[in-house]
């Protein structure tokens, strides 16, 4: 587990992070959304042990991570900005780390190129940026990390690399317990890769969720009667948005999905349609209910 207690960091004046804090259970995708300069890089070289926070605690698994070489032994970092040593290749970058890295695997780092379709040793500086951003993916898979922290890390990739990266990331997470963090501005791209979310803004996390109970706790009902209606139809359940045109309705609400068709179908609606949300959407009007704008925040 990945335990922050009311971390601080600032650059100058720059204050990047005021008091976050929050626990990453172990063996999960971790999902970490924000606009860009809400934190989000300063949190993962923070848990990563290259920052010292200014202020709180970061612990793994209990034991405090800057200047721990024997938690940092356990952790593998993919950041945004990617550097190469000059004239290096991959087979020579892999080297280098597995004199850094005790668990570094050689076996599954040529198995991921061959996977990947990368030539070990062609100059990385040749590559594409969607090539670079493979190799250090593979790269920092196969230290056979504990946890792996990813800033961007799907920026540059095409589709078809992208499932292959988030294929090597569930099968980290399934099979050997790892602990992902990843870290994007976009959450389209993260609604069908993490298991929890969590929404950073101005140093802060405003909001924490399972993915799953996130998605199937707000639902979106239309309906039509015949006589007149207004939002106190649905019963004793939270409804967070209502409007209606006509004789049709349009109500976002948070609660028991069968509870609200079950009162709705006894007064015999001309229509009834209990439809899911996009993640997207559910974050809109949980920041609504927070009292944000959803454009301020990730926009």
């Amino acid at each position: 587990m990945i335990k922050a207690e009311s971390i601080t960091k600032s650059y100058g004046k720059n204050v990047a992070l005021n008091g976050l804090s929050c626990e990453i259970p172990g063996g999960c995708v971790y999902g970490l959304v924000g606009s860009n300069g809400a934190g989000k890089s300063t949190f993962l070289r923070l848990i990563s042990g290259i920052y010292r926070p200014d202020g709180g605690e970061i612990t793994v698994d209990g034991l405090p991570v800057y200047d721990n070489p024997e938690v940092k032994n356990r952790i593998a970092f993919v950041p945004d900005e990617l550097y190469f040593l000059p004239r290096s290749t991959i087979r020579r970058t892999a080297d280098l780390y597995a004199a850094s890295y005790g668990g570094f695997s050689k076996e599954r780092c040529r198995t991921l190129c061959e996977t990947f379709g990368l030539d070990m040793q062609a100059q990385i500086s040749t590559f594409s940026k969607g090539m670079k951003r493979q190799a250090a993916i593979i790269l920092a898979l196969a230290t056979m990390p504990d946890f792996i922290f990813f800033d961007e890390s799907f920026d540059g990739l095409d589709p078809v690399m992208r499932n292959l990266v988030k294929k090597a990331i569930y099968a980290d997470v399934a099979e050997r317990g790892t602990t992902a963090v990843i870290a994007s501005h976009s959450l389209r791209e993260l609604e069908d890769t993490c298991d929890q979310l969590a929404l950073l803004h101005k140093g802060g996390i405003i909001f924490e969720s399972d993915i799953q109970n996130l998605k199937t706790s707000l639902f979106k009902v239309q309906t039509a009667f015949s006589e007149d209606y207004d939002s106190s139809v649905f019963g004793d359940v939270q409804v967070l948005s209502f409007t209606k045109k006509g004789s049709v309705s349009t109500a976002i609400i948070r609660g028991d999905r069968e509870k609200v068709q079950t009162t709705l179908k006894t007064r015999q609606p001309l229509l009834l349609d209990v439809l899911p949300l996009t993640l997207e959407e559910v974050f809109i009007y949980e920041m609504e209910a927070l009292g944000y704008a959803f454009n301020d925040v990730l926009m």
